[in-house]
């Protein structure tokens, strides 16, 4: 989706760029690279190990923080900040599910980690080990969006197999109940559903979403781009909201409807982001 962000945002020469999801740097060093306002800008990535990866924007003057996104937007509101253009790429990243030891992916055995931050205390081996039955159940349905009966019947199985031990111990105890059909593996969601309840990404986004006005400076550009739907639908329904309010609304749409990376990436893993684009008022 980069290509088709760049083209959509349109970053001029001089402006400010607050990266909340910097990863490995594939965006900021696109957009800073036309910009070329290191000094204005920040970078914002929870994992260390992503942080390590950004030595040269520090070096050009960039401001790094190892913080999750919320975090540092609260900083940045708190410190009157603002910028001209600011991106989040929401979700897992490419490099974290390749590594088997961070527990993200069922494709090699792995510990039950997946923390975006290593720093925190819960882990999916706190979440499939601990957590009650209904607590299970609950997080499956409505962060892995499966339905109830089989979310109960998944949740029912972890409790009674306990110790679960690595990523593919719970991938074959998900693929041994499920009796459909499909073309991704039935645990894909179950996964998802952990990964999100140990994260906390979707009231890490929910809050984030709501200090945008005070992030973007007027005629600033914000672009997200979400890879499922609960994270496409808080973003839809903030700025929904947002045109709702008329004329005290602070925010316009760039992208009329979300732009699919089916249509624009090559990259597989790229196919079900969703980018949108608005711009601050």
């Amino acid at each position: 989706m980069l290509e088709t962000a760049i083209k959509i945002i349109k970053p001029k020469f001089c402006e400010s760029y607050l990266d909340l999801t910097a990863g490995y740097g594939g965006h900021a060093r696109a957009f800073l690279g036309i910009t070329k306002n290191y000094g204005g800008s920040v970078l914002v990535d929870r994992d260390a190990f992503a942080i390590q990866q950004l030595g040269d924007f520090k070096e050009l003057g960039a401001e790094i923080a190892n913080q999750n996104f919320l975090a540092a937007a609260r900083e940045l509101v708190a410190e009157k900040r603002r910028f001209d253009i600011i991106l989040m790429d929401i979700g897992v990243s490419s490099p974290q599910l390749d590594n088997s030891e961070r527990g993200f992916s069922f494709s090699k055995p792995g510990p039950l980690d997946m923390r975006m931050d290593r720093r925190q205390s819960l882990s999916a081996d706190t979440v499939v080990n601990t957590w009650g039955e209904s607590e299970l159940t609950d997080i499956f349905v409505e962060y892995g969006e499966e339905a109830r009966a089989f979310s109960r019947t998944v949740a029912k199985s972890i409790v009674q197999n306990r110790p679960i031990v690595d990523t593919v111990q719970l991938a074959k105890l998900v693929s041994d109940l499920s009796r459909r059909k499909q073309r991704v593996h039935p645990a894909t969601r179950i996964f998802q559903a952990i990964r999100i309840a140990v994260n906390d990404e979707l009231g890490e986004l929910s809050g984030t979403l709501e200090l945008l006005p005070e992030l973007l400076n007027p005629g600033g550009r914000v672009g997200i781009i979400s890879f499922h739907s609960l994270e496409d639908r808080l973003v839809k329904q903030y700025f929904r909201s947002q045109a709702s309010l008329g004329l005290e609304s602070t925010f316009e749409p760039v992208t009329k409807k979300p732009i699919s990376g089916g249509d624009h990436d090559e990259n597989p893993r790229a196919r079900s982001a969703k980018l949108r684009v608005y711009r601050r008022i």
